[in-house]
C-alpha cells in the first residue's frame, strides 16, 4: 500500500485510534523524550503514536510528531502490511526458486515479477510539495529539532532519510544516519564506517573530490522512512526497495542547491555538503544501546537550503533502554531478511534479533541440523552476511524451538550447550556504538551451538537422553475428560 505522504499515514493511525495530538505547551528539549519514553513502556492502550502541536518558544508552529512505528501494528502498517509476517511471506514468494508448474502459471509468475520489478524504479518529478516553501536565509533554528537525554551534545535530528552518491559511480545511497545541530548552519553527519555515506566520503577522498552533496529528507511515506535504516548490499537501491514494498514507485525530485534528488512528498529537506576532509567531534547521545555512544570526529553536513511543505510536521524518534520505537523497525528488517537469509542457508527456519540484544548484540537462529558442524558453519555464514559483521553473539538451536519465546532459548541453551565443547569464539569487526568491545570497531564474537548432540557429533559428549514427552494416547484421554476432572 502507498501513501500519498505522511499525512495520508497519519489519517490511517487517527481513524484507528493509534494517534494521540497533544495541544498543550510542551518543550522540544527532553520533554518530548520523557513523555514518548513512558508511553511507549506503558500499556498497550496508552502506546500510540503523539503528534505535538504546540512546541514551546518555537516560531514556525511546525507540530512534531514521534512513536510512528512504534508498536508491530502500526510497523506493519507503515509498510503496507497487516502482519510483520506477511514481509516474510511477500518476499519468499518473489524470490522463490520454485519452477511454475504449466504455461499459464509460468506467464503468471513471469507477470508478477515483471510488475514488481517497474514498480520499484523511481519516477522523477518538477514539482513537488516538499519545495512549497523555500527558507531565504536556511536556518536548522527553524526546525523543532529535539534533545534527546540529558547528556546529549545538543539537538539531534534522528529519523531522517540522507541522500548521497557514490562519486565514481553515482550510485544513489540512503541512511539513516544521526545528525547533531553544530549551528544553524551545520550538523554532526554520524555515517559510521560500515555505513555506505561513510564509503562514499572514503571514494570522495580517493579521487580528490571536494563536496559531496547530500541531502536529508524528512517525512513522506512511511515506507520511504524506514527503507534508509534497512542493511542492503551496497549495489541495491533503498528508494527501489520502498517501491517494491509501496507497490507504486517513489517521486523524486531534484533539489535546488545540490545534484541530487530526494522524495517529493518530503515534509522537509534540508540541502547542503560534506568535505569529505573535514570533520568535527560528534556526539555523546544517548544511544540504542541504553548507553551514551562516545564522543568522536565525524564530517560535517553545510546547509545550503531548506525546504518543506506550507503545512509540514516534522518527525523524529527517540533511542535508548528497550522497548522502544527502534525495536519494531528491526523487528520489520528482520522479517523482511529472513527469506535472503534462508536463500544463501537452506537450513535456517527463523531467526530473532530481540530488543534486549539491541540488535547488533544478538541472533538466535534455529536451524534444520543435518550433518556435524553445521551450527558452526551457519553462525560463519551470518557473520558473512554484510552488516550482520557486526554481530556480537550468534545463538543456535533446533528447528523446533521456537526462537521468539525467549525463555524456551533460554532453557534450550541452558541444557544443550558445554562451554567448552559449544562456544565458538572469533575476533573481528564491531559496532560503532560497542562501547564494551576491546577497542573501536574491534572485538570480540561468540557463537553458542546449542542444538542437541547426536552419535554424528563430534565429542566428547555423553548419550544423548530422549526428552521428556507424554504419550499421545495419554494426552487424548486427558483431553476427552478433561471436563470429567472438574476443570
Amino acid at each position: 500500500m502507498a501513501y500519498r505522504d505522511l499525512g495520508d499515514f497519519l489519517a490511517r493511525l487517527e481513524k484507528n485510534g493509534q494517534l494521540k495530538r497533544i495541544n498543550v505547551p510542551v518543550s522540544q528539549d527532553l520533554e518530548i523524550t520523557e513523555i514518548a519514553d513512558r508511553v511507549m513502556k506503558g500499556n498497550s492502550a496508552e502506546n500510540v503514536a503523539l503528534l505535538f502541536e504546540n512546541v514551546r518558544n518555537h516560531t514556525s508552529r511546525m507540530p512534531v510528531l514521534i512513536g510512528m512505528f512504534g508498536t508491530e501494528q502500526r510497523m506493519a502498517w507503515a509498510l503496507g502490511v497487516e502482519r510483520l509476517n506477511e514481509l516474510n511471506d511477500k518476499l519468499a514468494a518473489f524470490i522463490s526458486l520454485d519452477m511454475p508448474k504449466g504455461l499459464i502459471e509460468k506467464a503468471q509468475r513471469g507477470l508478477e515479477m515483471l510488475n514488481g520489478l517497474k514498480n520499484t524504479e523511481p519516477r522523477y518529478v518538477n514539482r513537488a510539495d516538499c519545495q512549497q516553501v523555500v527558507m531565504d536565509k536556511p536556518s536548522l533554528s527553524a526546525l523543532p529539532i529535539i534533545k534527546c537525554w540529558p547528556l546529549d551534545a545538543g539537538r539531534y535530528i534522528t529519523l531522517p532519510s540522507v541522500f548521497s552518491r557514490d562519486p565514481k559511480t553515482g550510485k544513489r545511497n540512503v541512511g539513516m544516519y544521526r545528525l547533531q545541530v553544530l549551528d544553524d548552519q551545520t550538523l554532526g553527519m554520524h555515517w559510521q564506517r560500515h555505513k555506505g555515506g561513510a564509503e562514499h566520503q572514503r571514494v570522495a577522498q580517493d579521487v580528490g573530490t571536494e563536496k559531496i552533496p547530500v541531502a536529508v529528507a524528512l517525512g513522506g511515506d512511511p515506507a520511504i522512512t524506514w527503507a534508509g535504516s534497512a542493511p542492503l548490499p551496497p549495489d541495491v537501491d533503498e528508494i527501489m526497495l520502498a517501491g517494491w514494498l509501496r507497490g507504486k514507485s517513489v517521486d523524486l525530485v531534484k533539489c535546488l542547491t545540490q545534484p541530487i534528488e530526494v522524495p517529493a512528498d518530503s515534509e522537509i529537506v534540508i540541502e547542503g555538503y560534506v568535505d569529505p576532509r573535514e570533520q568535527e567531534i560528534e556526539g555523546p547521545f544517548g544511544d540504542h544501546t541504553g548507553y551514551y555512544s562516545n564522543a568522536d570526529y565525524y564530517p560535517v553536513m553545510h546547509v545550503t537550503a531548506i525546504t518543506h511543505r506550507t503545512d509540514a510536521i516534522y518527525p523524529t524518534t527517540i533511542v535508548g533502554k528497550p522497548p522502544m520505537e527502534d525495536v519494531w523497525m528491526g523487528k520489520a528488517t528482520e522479517r523482511l531478511f529472513l527469506p535472503l537469509m534462508k536463500l544463501f542457508q537452506s537450513e535456517i527456519v527463523d531467526v530473532n534479533m530481540p530488543a534486549e540484544g539491541a540488535f547488533h548484540n544478538l541472533v538466535i537462529v534455529s536451524i534444520k541440523k543435518r550433518y556435524p558442524g553445521q551450527a558452526r558453519k551457519v553462525m560463519f555464514g551470518i557473520w558473512g552476511m554484510g552488516l550482520m559483521l557486526l554481530t556480537k553473539t550468534i545463538i543456535v538451536v533446533d528447528a523446533d524451538v521456537d526462537v521468539q519465546n525467549l525463555s524456551q532459548v533460554a532453557f534450550e541453551v541452558l541444557a544443550n550447550y558445554d562451554p567448552l565443547r559449544d562456544v565458538q569464539i572469533v575476533s573481528g569487526p564491531t559496532d560503532d556504538l560497542d562501547h564494551a568491545s576491546l577497542e573501536k570497531n574491534f572485538g570480540g564474537k561468540m557463537g553458542i551451538d546449542a542444538t542437541r548432540k547426536t552419535d554424528r557429533d563430534p565429542g566428547p559428549h555423553q548419550k544423548w537422553p530422549p526428552e521428556i514427552a507424554m504419550s499421545p494416547e495419554i494426552k487424548a484421554l486427558v483431553s476427552s475428560r478433561w471436563k470429567e476432572y472438574g476443570f
